[in-house]
C-alpha cells in the first residue's frame, strides 16, 4: 500500500451520532475537496428524516459542499454494495480528473470496507426461477442455504431481511455457478483513514438527543408518506430501525413511548455494532487513525501532519 504521503482518499469514520457529516464538510470546504456519503441508507430518495441525511451540514459558511451518493435511489430498489463500489469509483475517477480530493464519510463498515480493501464482485441479474424457488422457504432455511454457499458472509443484515437474503442466495449461487470474476476497474487507492471515538456515556446523550430532535422534525410523518406512496411494511422494516420501529408504531402494534424507549436501545447497540465493525477493520489491516469526539482541531491537525500539507 502507497504511503499516506501520496493520499488520494481521506475517509472519516464513526458510529452514529458520532458528528463526522459536519467534521467531514468543515474539512472539505477548507481544502476544496468533495465528499462521498458511505451511509447504505442515504442514498434512497424521500428518506430523509429517519436516515439522518441532515442536509444542512453540507452548506459551511453559506456555501454547499460538493457531496455524492446521497438521493440515488428509489426507495423500492435494494441498493447493492456492488452498485456502491461503481459509483464511487465512478466519483473518484471524476475528482482525480478535476483535481478535487475526495472525502469518503460515514458509519457503514461494509460499504467503507468494500472500497478500502477493494471486495471482489459481479453484477448479478435476478433469477426468477430461483427466487420462485425460494419462496416458500422459511428464514432459518433461506440463511442455512446461504451459509452453504458462502460461510463467509461480509454482511450479517443479510441474515435479518428476507429480500437481502434471497439476493445475497442469488448472487453466492451465481458466483458458484460461473466463478468469480472482477468487474470494476478500480483505481489505485492511498487512503488516509481517520475514525471519530467517544466516550460511551457522552454517544448515548448524543443519540437520544438526535432521536428526540428527529421525531420533532417529523420522522414520523415521514414513514407515513412513504407508506401512502406504496412502499410496503416489509420494505420499511428492511430500511433500519428508524423505520422498523415507527412503522409498528404507525400500525399500532407499539405505543408512543415503548417505540421511543426501544429505538433508544436498539441505536444504541447499533452504535456498538459499528465500533466492533471498525476494530475489525482494523484487525484485518486497515489503519486508523483515532481522535477523541467530534475535534475539528484535531482533526485538521492529524490531516496537515500525515499529508505534510
Amino acid at each position: 500500500m502507497k504511503s499516506v504521503r501520496d493520499c488520494n482518499l481521506i475517509v472519516i469514520l464513526g458510529p452514529t451520532a458520532s458528528g463526522k457529516t459536519r467534521l467531514a464538510a468543515r474539512l472539505a470546504a477548507e481544502m476544496g475537496a468533495e465528499l462521498i456519503s458511505a451511509d447504505s441508507r442515504q442514498v434512497y430518495r424521500g428518506m430523509d428524516i429517519g436516515t439522518g441525511k441532515d442536509l444542512s451540514e453540507y452548506v459551511v459558511d453559506g456555501v454547499r459542499v460538493p457531496c455524492h451518493l446521497i438521493d440515488v435511489a428509489d426507495p423500492g430498489h435494494l441498493f447493492s454494495v456492488f452498485e456502491f463500489q461503481q459509483q464511487v469509483y465512478e466519483c473518484l475517477r471524476g475528482m482525480a480528473a478535476r483535481g478535487k480530493m475526495p472525502i469518503l464519510v460515514g458509519g457503514t463498515g461494509l460499504y467503507i470496507e468494500s472500497i478500502l480493501r477493494a471486495y471482489r464482485m459481479q453484477p448479478v441479474p435476478e433469477d426468477a426461477e430461483l427466487r420462485e424457488e425460494l419462496a416458500g422457504r422459511s428464514m432459518d432455511e433461506l440463511t442455512a442455504m446461504l451459509l452453504r454457499l458462502h460461510p463467509a458472509v461480509h454482511n450479517t443484515t443479510d441474515l435479518t431481511s428476507r429480500g437481502r437474503l434471497v439476493r445475497a442466495i442469488e448472487i453466492a449461487a451465481h458466483a458458484a455457478r460461473r466463478g468469480l470474476r472482477d468487474a470494476i476497474d478500480r483505481p489505485d487507492l492511498a487512503p488516509l483513514v481517520i475514525g471519530l471515538r467517544w466516550d460511551r456515556e457522552v454517544l448515548r446523550e448524543r443519540i437520544a438527543r438526535r432521536l428526540r430532535e428527529r421525531l420533532g422534525q417529523g420522522m414520523i410523518e415521514e414513514v407515513q408518506r412513504l407508506r401512502d406512496a406504496g412502499l410496503s411494511w416489509e420494505r420499511l422494516d428492511e430500511m433500519g430501525l428508524e423505520y422498523r420501529y415507527v412503522s409498528l408504531y404507525l400500525r399500532g402494534e407499539l405505543a408512543f413511548e415503548d417505540m421511543v424507549r426501544t429505538l433508544n436501545v436498539r441505536i444504541r447497540q447499533f452504535a456498538k455494532r459499528q465500533d466492533t465493525w471498525f476494530r475489525g477493520m482494523e484487525r484485518r489491516g486497515i489503519a486508523i487513525h483515532w481522535i477523541e469526539g467530534a475535534d475539528g482541531d484535531a482533526l485538521g491537525a492529524l490531516v496537515r501532519r500525515e499529508l505534510r500539507m
